[in-house]
């Protein structure tokens, strides 16, 4: 193996190349790695998932990259699970979406440029694997319920981004292996699940071997649903294994979670995803895979499984993972898989034992723990008001969030005075009268990948909207509605079957393909309604089909957000308010005097199965991805230059050159000690990386627009974040901008900190710089779950470029914990049972960080304190490779030197 799996030959020396087998396929002679003739009986105990880390550590073995004792240690999972045993892992390739695709891009065109300047060829910087990279970013949702939404959306994407797509088209032929799918196409998680994936790959070699993909957004473990073994990663990770280098992992203890039984009338895949975020939560699974198995997967289609698999994030395990069945490859052939791909999969994974029967009694592998779940027993339900994993049962909802209105802050509180809790306030919209109050549903959209992949619940909401349509109900004016599909597809079902026109009666018009809402591009509230709530302090909702509510992502001014199924999201839009109960509300009347009640407007199980066996088709699947990586008459007629060296524009506030490798040397940077460093922000639990990363609309007042008007950009251009990720100024101004922001040094609510030395309070941005001018390290005081949330590498750049040296938090999310190690960030962790508030730290004193030239993985280090006082922390750099990442002062220079000496 030359340095990928993609680049196998069979003519070099593997280390287990007596197990490469023939396996002829209909007129094709295929060979492969065939894992039974390892002849250990360890193999049938292991979970499928972990076969799949077997198969690519014997594939990719060659005793440098991968050596026979990391064979070893997989095999022996069932022993080596328990010892924080470490693993190198190969994934066949990269998944990058727009947001995270743009600085991908741009970090390898600078390292382009860094290792010719260090006198090497340019061209060693390459991708070596297949990269795939979706353009899934859509503009913000138009205003309520317009129906030409869809064409103004993507004639303004063209408009605001083209230097951007320029960028990127650019790179599609710099590069080799990166595929772009261009805009308007779908939402990348979908895109990979029904077009991209290959389930089981064939290389120029003929070799056979499993999918298996990381990504750049947390939600790639959608397409564990179909069998495919992903997660997501850093953004700087993933340029890392882009260029060849294995995932350095701990192998994985595997939660087996077994599925009985078959869902009740009224339940939605919806319903039982958020029924398993909230006992995998409980179980407490960060770290784990987790594979489902039992009787109830049969029941299960594709759609299904990868509404599971996406919430993984949610749920806190690296993989939600559903073997491959007879139902998969049934899904393959109704997505246009023709039938020798489906051949050659389905007699590879049976070669070796990696094609399951989920009804087989006996199949059941020596799984680290095991949960079960009757599907039977799952109920309507929804997840919020701040966090997916708050799961509410229907019937509570309405109870739970009046309570909160008033209830101390919290995950479910608002803190809000009793006498403010039944303030109504008179509106008028588009020149409609109207009233809203605490409760009022102001966002509802059909949005995400976690849903729109799945017919079941998207036809589920165009029934309800029939249904409503046909007994004369609407939303209020105040409603503010859209569809964003996953892909082409599901507006294909939705036309054929005639719902889209029952939807679009309630102002479900389609705004775009892409990440729209969920990801916080929900766009503007009508005036008259932002200011009423910010006049009279209310606490407005969002009902959404997304997989993340945290607070501040779906719009500023709405506190409260639900995920529902899609079918719930019409059915809260009609009633217009999340602070009543739906099952006894009374929608309105028929013309005879009739109360029209929830039942009246909520379609049927058969019905709904009627609708996707009639109207889902595979045709559809064609149609769309046909002609997919062509793109729209904008797309081609973008111009790029044609050159291996990117010529960067330095007017652009776009694309820009990041400054991480400047001045780098090919010798191993010299250490510097973290001495007297001051505490930029001192934050409590739950930070997500919504909070430290710069997300959504560029705020007219912050250090971000101040910037863009410094360069004689107007306003209604500043754009997204999101959209100049590929210039480190904004992004740098734009870290730690989240209006949620709560920090224990600022006086409020806010992006904002104390610059210690002055006694000024003042942006979190412009207190860096002042440090950084006076040479004077920062870091950062945290709690629990330290960067929770989208795998945003943005929230470890910010930090980087702000002066962060390192974060000490009682504990890491772990994809946030690599990010921050890749950009030389030192993640330190509390010992069990203290954080800054029991050791008595104020975040206004200053630290001395101890860390020795030959620290090892998870040591204990002492931090001093300028009070006299000092504290033991734990190192959370797990493996010797993340050490050697910290050495190089970060993984991307560590690359760099790699390549050139190679």
């Amino acid at each position: 193996l030359s340095s990928f799996n993609s680049s196998l030959s069979i003519d070099s020396r593997m280390a287990y190349d007596k197990l490469i087998k023939d396996l002829p396929i209909g007129d094709n002679k295929y060979k492969y790695f065939d894992l039974l003739g390892l002849d250990d009986d360890r193999y049938d105990k292991l979970p499928i998932s972990i076969r799949y880390l077997l198969e690519a550590a014997v594939r990719t073995c060659d005793e440098f990259h991968v050596k026979k004792s990391d064979v070893e240690t997989i095999l022996d999972w069932q022993k080596s699970q328990h010892n924080q045993a470490e693993i190198p892992f190969k994934p066949a390739r990269v998944l990058l979406q727009d947001f995270t695709g743009v600085p991908a891009v741009v970090d390898l065109a600078a390292m382009r440029d860094a290792v010719s300047e260090l006198g090497a060829d340019p061209s060693k910087i390459n991708p070596v694997c297949p990269v795939d990279l979706v353009i899934d970013h859509s503009v913000q949702v138009d205003h309520y319920g317009n129906l030409e939404a869809l064409a103004k959306n993507q004639q303004i994407e063209f408009e605001r981004n083209s230097e951007r797509f320029n960028f990127l088209k650019w790179g599609s032929k710099a590069f080799d292996n990166l595929l772009i799918v261009p805009p308007g196409s779908g939402i990348v998680h979908q895109v990979n699940l029904e077009y991209l994936s290959r389930t089981v790959f064939a290389d120029s070699n003929g070799v056979l071997y499993p999918d298996s993909v990381v990504g750049t957004d947390s939600h790639t473990t959608m397409i564990d649903g179909s069998g495919v073994l992903g997660w997501g990663v850093g953004g700087i990770e993933a340029e890392a294994v882009m260029l060849g280098q294995a995932i350095s992992m701990v192998i994985p203890e595997v939660v087996g979670y077994e599925l009985i039984g078959e869902l009740p009338q009224m339940a939605t895949s919806t319903d039982l995803v958020l029924t398993i975020t909230k006992n995998l939560r409980a179980l407490g699974v960060v770290g784990k895979f987790v594979e489902f198995f039992g009787k109830g997967v049969t029941s299960l289609s594709i759609a299904d499984r990868a509404t599971i698999a996406n919430m993984c994030p949610e749920y806190g395990a690296t993989v939600g993972f559903f073997p491959v069945d007879s139902r998969t490859i049934n899904y393959l052939s109704q997505t246009g898989r023709d039938a020798a791909y489906l051949a050659r999969t389905e007699k590879y994974l049976k070669a070796n034992k990696l094609f399951v029967d989920f009804s087989d009694p006996n199949f059941r592998p020596a799984y680290t723990t095991i949960l079960m779940l009757d599907l039977a027993s799952v109920v309507p339900c929804l997840s919020g008001p701040k966090r997916p994993h708050d799961r509410v049962v229907l019937t509570d909802v309405a109870k739970e969030f009046t309570e909160g209105v008033v209830a101390p802050v919290s995950f479910k509180g608002f803190g809000l005075k009793a006498d403010e809790a039944n303030k109504e306030v008179a509106v008028t919209v588009d020149g409609v009268p109207t009233t809203i109050k605490h409760g009022s549903v102001l966002i509802s959209a059909i949005t995400s990948c976690t849903n729109t992949s799945n017919p079941s619940v998207m036809l589920a909401a165009g029934l309800v909207a029939r249904k409503a349509v046909a007994l004369g109900l609407n939303v209020a004016p105040y409603v503010k509605t859209s569809l964003s599909p996953g892909s082409g597809v599901v507006t294909k079902y939705l036309e054929a079957s005639g719902l889209l026109e029952d939807l679009r009666k309630l102002g479900y018009h389609i705004a775009g393909y892409g990440c729209m809402t969920c990801i916080g591009n929900s766009g503007p509230l009508h005036e008259s309604l932002a200011k009423a709530i910010d006049d009279n302090n209310l606490v407005v909702a969002g009902v959404l089909s997304g997989n993340r509510n945290f607070e501040g992502r779906i719009h500023p001014h709405v506190r409260a957000n639900y995920l529902a199924s899609p079918p719930l999201v019409v059915a809260y839009a009609l009633a217009g308010s999340v602070a009543v109960d739906l099952e006894t509300h009374v929608f309105g009347h028929t013309a005879a005097g009739k109360p029209i009640t929830f039942k009246d407007i909520w379609p049927t199980r058969e019905e709904v199965a009627r609708f996707e066996e009639e109207f889902v088709k595979p045709q559809f699947f064609n149609e769309v991805y046909a002609n997919i990586e062509k793109g729209s008459a904008e797309w081609q007629a973008l111009e790029c230059p044609n050159t291996k060296i990117y010529p960067w524009d330095k007017e652009s506030t776009y694309i820009k050159r990041v400054p991480f490798f400047d001045n780098m040397s090919l010798d191993l940077p010299k250490k510097k000690p973290i001495d007297n460093a001051y505490v930029l922000l001192n934050l409590g639990d739950s930070v997500t990386t919504d909070h430290i990363s710069p997300a959504g609309s560029i705020s007219k007042t912050s250090p971000a627009a101040r910037f863009l008007a410094s360069r004689d950009i107007a306003q209604r251009d500043f754009n997204t974040y999101g959209a100049r990720r590929g210039n480190d100024e904004v992004m740098a101004r734009g870290t730690f901008a989240n209006i949620r922001l709560v920090n224990k040094l600022a006086s409020k609510t806010g992006p904002r900190t104390l610059h210690v030395p002055s006694g000024e309070e003042c942006d979190v941005y412009d207190a860096a710089e002042r440090y950084q001018q006076a040479g004077q390290p920062v870091i950062i005081l945290a709690g629990k779950e330290y960067g929770c949330g989208s795998s945003r590498d943005w929230a470890a750049k910010g930090p980087y470029l702000q002066g962060v040296r390192a974060v000490i938090a009682e504990s890491f999310e772990r994809i946030h914990r690599s990010n921050l190690i890749g950009m030389g960030i030192v993640p330190l962790q509390f010992e069990d049972g203290q954080n800054a508030d029991s050791l008595g730290l104020t975040g206004k004193e200053q630290f001395t960080i101890e860390i020795p030239d030959d620290l090892k993985p998870g040591q204990k280090l002492t931090v001093k304190v300028s009070n006299g006082s000092s504290f033991s922390v734990l190192s959370r750099f797990d493996t010797e490779v993340e050490l050697t990442y910290n050495h190089h002062g970060g993984i991307l220079h560590y690359m760099i030197r790699k390549l050139i000496s190679e």
